[in-house]
Formats: structure tokens, C-alpha cells, sequence
């Protein structure tokens, strides 16, 4: 039985701020379909930095190389254009980031409308509410979508912007410590959240919490001085670590 092809693969993934500093060193590995992979590790390890190759984020930096292949279901990311790239690998940030001017119905069709996008009224109410249904966010908000995204809570806001990056229907979604800001409850809820969404969308996670990577994520990649040390199974990774440095920091003893 043939498997499935993996929906990204990193192959010799370098990124590099100057000539002399390599924050990401020759990164290989496979990503699953409709999986959450962690991406760990201490502060400055790289992880961030990879994730935001993978929507040409650094392109938007003329001094940040990225070297290799980064493939999306087969395709160079690198070789393609920006726009087409962000259309197809959503991106989530650290802290809520409604757009302030924005209702919260606007914020939703925000990649339609910042990309030209033009579609008649029926399709984008449509849009909107399976958006924010996805987001287990519309039985909240029918009645106020056109209030401002800031009028929201954090934990809110946050499924926002998940909604956002859902309206576009991206194979991949990119999450850059997406509860870090948020309390305990509203942290639950995103992570149930994730795991219900990934039926429909592969999902990279960089987070400091080793606890939610246990809890939410199939796999689990650690990375050390821009290096990927190890990937694996989550469970298998936690419970006998092959690196001495990945058993180092699920341990505590490395931050």
C-alpha cells in the first residue's frame, strides 16, 4: 500500500540573516497531512524563524536568505509568488491581531479584500459564518459583526484570527505561540479548537509549552542552535528522547 505523500517537506532548509549568521541550518524533515506538528526549543533556536519560511514571510526582508526547498504538496514555496503562497498557508501570531480599524465581518474577509478579491454579498455572509462557525465563534458574535475585532476578548480575538486565516481555506495553517497571551481557559478552548480543526487543515505549532505539545500534537520536531535535533512521535519523544540535548530540555534541565 502506497502512503500518502507528505503535505510539506523541508530539504536542506537554510535561513540566514547575514552572511555570517545562520539562524536555520540544513533543515530536512517530512510533515503529515491533517496532523499538528510542535516545532520546541530554547529561546533564539530557530523555530520561529523556520516557521515563517514556510509563507515567505522573509521575503519581506531583503537581507533574510532562505536557501533549500521548502515543498507544498510537491511545490517549491520558494519559486512561487508570495501572494499565491499566503492564499494556501495561513498564519496565526503570537498576540490577537484584529485589524483595529476593521469590524469584526471585515477582519474575517480581510485576505479577500487586502488581495483584490472581489465576491458578491451572498458568498462572503457565507464565508463569514462557516468561518466563524469553524472557529466556534458566530452563536458569540452573529449580532455583532459589525463591531469592531478589538471590541473582543482575547481568547476571542485569537479564534478571530484562526477564522481569518480559515476563510481562505489554506492547506496549512502556521501557529507562532498562539496562546502565550491568553489565560488558562481561553488557552483550553484554542487547543480543543486545534485538534477538532485539523480534520481540515495541517497545522506547524511553535510553542514553550511543553504541555500543550503533549496535549494537542501528533508529532514533534526539538530544535537546538538552529538545528533540528530530533522528530518524532510526540509521545515517544517525551517518554525516551534519543538526543541527550532534546532529553535536556523536556526535562528542564536546558531553557
Amino acid at each position: 500500500m502506497e502512503t500518502e505523500k507528505p503535505i510539506i517537506e523541508f530539504k536542506d532548509v537554510c535561513v540566514s540573516y547575514t552572511r555570517n549568521t545562520m539562524a536555520v541550518k540544513n533543515v530536512s524533515a517530512a510533515v503529515e497531512r491533517n496532523s499538528i506538528t510542535a516545532i520546541m526549543g530554547p529561546s533564539g533556536c530557530g523555530k520561529s524563524t523556520l516557521l515563517r519560511a514556510v509563507n515567505l514571510m522573509h521575503s519581506l526582508y531583503p537581507n533574510i536568505k532562505v536557501d533549500g526547498e521548502i515543498l507544498l504538496n510537491g511545490q517549491n514555496i520558494l519559486a512561487m509568488e508570495p501572494i499565491e503562497v499566503r492564499r494556501r498557508v495561513g498564519m496565526v501570531f503570537q498576540r490577537p491581531t484584529p485589524f483595529p480599524t476593521m469590524s469584526i465581518y471585515e477582519n474575517v474577509l480581510a485576505g479577500f479584500s487586502l488581495n483584490g478579491i472581489r465576491l458578491p454579498r451572498s458568498e462572503k455572509e457565507e464565508i463569514v459564518e462557516q468561518a466563524l462557525r469553524s472557529v466556534a465563534l458566530w452563536d458569540e458574535v452573529k449580532d455583532v459583526l459589525n463591531k469592531k475585532g478589538t471590541f473582543l476578548s482575547g481568547g476571542q480575538q485569537q479564534r478571530l484570527c484562526i477564522a481569518r486565516a480559515l476563510a481562505l481555506k489554506p492547506d496549512v495553517l502556521l501557529l507562532d505561540e498562539p496562546t502565550s497571551a491568553l489565560d488558562p481557559i481561553a488557552t483550553n478552548h484554542i487547543e480543543e479548537l486545534l485538534l477538532q480543526l485539523k480534520n481540515d487543515v495541517t497545522m506547524l505549532i511553535v510553542t514553550h509549552n511543553m504541555g500543550q505539545a503533549m496535549r494537542i500534537s501528533q508529532r514533534s520536531m526539538f530544535m537546538y542552535l538552529g538545528e533540528l535535533v530530533e522528530y518524532g512521535d510526540t509521545a515517544q519523544m517525551f517518554a525516551a528522547a534519543k538526543d541527550e540535548r532534546t532529553k535536556a530540555y523536556l526535562t528542564g534541565k536546558m531553557g
